[in-house]
């Protein structure tokens, strides 16, 4: 009789612990363009192709609001940066468009980290659905 209650409270125990860490779990909010930005992602093809920006990561997971880059680091439009002659790396490494942040300190460095945003001409015609870019020439 002493086993069947201990066994019961192990039970209740671990069984009230799996409903405080499903309680704890928030459930996913649903993306909205208004208050996160757009919900695509933007395809830089300049200074090369091609770098990705993602909003979301910026703005829903990263806390930041629309007016921390819009309208002093970046015009409102998608993709206007890649139209001025100063959007280049250097401009980023001296802390223009991205590197405002991405400086080491506040976010990782521009010249680090390639790959989080340059994901090449392979990765940038697979995100665009280019099914011949996923087949390997043989």
């Amino acid at each position: 009789m002493k086993k069947v209650f201990v066994f019961v409270v192990v039970g209740v125990v671990l069984f009230s612990g799996a409903l405080l860490f499903a309680a704890d779990k928030a459930v996913p909010e649903d993306y909205d363009e208004d208050t996160y930005g757009p919900k695509d992602p933007i395809v830089w093809e300049k200074p090369v192709k091609a770098v990705v920006f993602d909003h979301k990561v910026h703005t829903m997971e990263g806390g930041l609001e629309c007016d921390s880059c819009h309208d002093e680091l970046f015009q409102m439009e998608a993709g206007a940066a890649q139209e001025n002659d100063d959007f280049t790396m250097a401009t980023l490494y001296d802390g223009g468009y991205c590197g405002a942040c991405h400086d080491g300190s506040t976010a990782f460095a521009s010249n680090t980290r390639c790959t989080a945003c340059h994901i090449g001409v392979r990765g940038s015609d697979r995100l665009q659905g280019d099914a011949a870019a996923g087949k390997k020439a043989h």
